[in-house]
């Protein structure tokens, strides 16, 4: 048994050991759990084991292909040295350097008209919500501003803050003359 099986059996006889009513314990058989447990100790230096193994075998497989791809750089270099000391060669590299360039800004060239006009579009979207939405808000006002006065015609408002009712004697207690 390796360690990943022992653990599943484990967890198996946990999973299937005797609920006690009314609570979240269950009943296992010790003994059972014990033994499972030695029989993991054992297994765990051993796989400890093949684990230190396999990053050995990690690290002499990364050194032997950074080597390969040191030697393949090198071969790669001198065959492009090779290439580039012929005359002709150079030329043609030299004009499809400059094509491929050319395509490259012509690309980012269109690449960047389509971004502007996809922004110019977003833009004038959002300043049409905005200018609705300004618009909302003018109706709102003077909707408000309308129910100001019409909820109360007789008093005088001299600032959005102070609002006065007009002058009422018989609220002084006095006598009308």
């Amino acid at each position: 048994m390796d360690l990943i099986e022992g653990v599943d059996e484990l967890q198996l006889v946990i999973e299937e050991a005797k609920a006690v009513p009314l609570s979240n314990n269950a009943v296992i058989n010790r003994e059972e759990v014990l033994e499972l447990l030695a029989q993991l100790k054992q297994q765990i230096p051993d796989e400890v084991r093949q684990a230190r193994w396999m990053t050995r075998d990690r690290d002499d497989l990364l050194a032997r292909a950074y080597k390969e791809a040191e030697r393949i750089i090198a071969e790669a270099r001198a065959q492009r040295d090779r290439l580039l000391s012929q005359t002709q060669i150079m030329q043609d590299a030299q004009r499809e350097a400059e094509r491929i360039t050319q395509a490259a800004r012509d690309h980012a060239a269109q690449l960047s008209a389509d971004a502007d006009e996809y922004i110019d579009g977003r833009l004038n979207a959002f300043e049409l919500w905005l200018n609705k939405t300004l618009a909302a808000v003018e109706r709102g006002r003077a909707q408000l501003e309308a129910e100001k006065r019409s909820a109360a015609p007789e008093e005088v408002v001299l600032d959005e803050r102070t609002t006065v009712a007009p002058f009422d004697a018989a609220r002084l207690g006095g006598s009308s003359v």
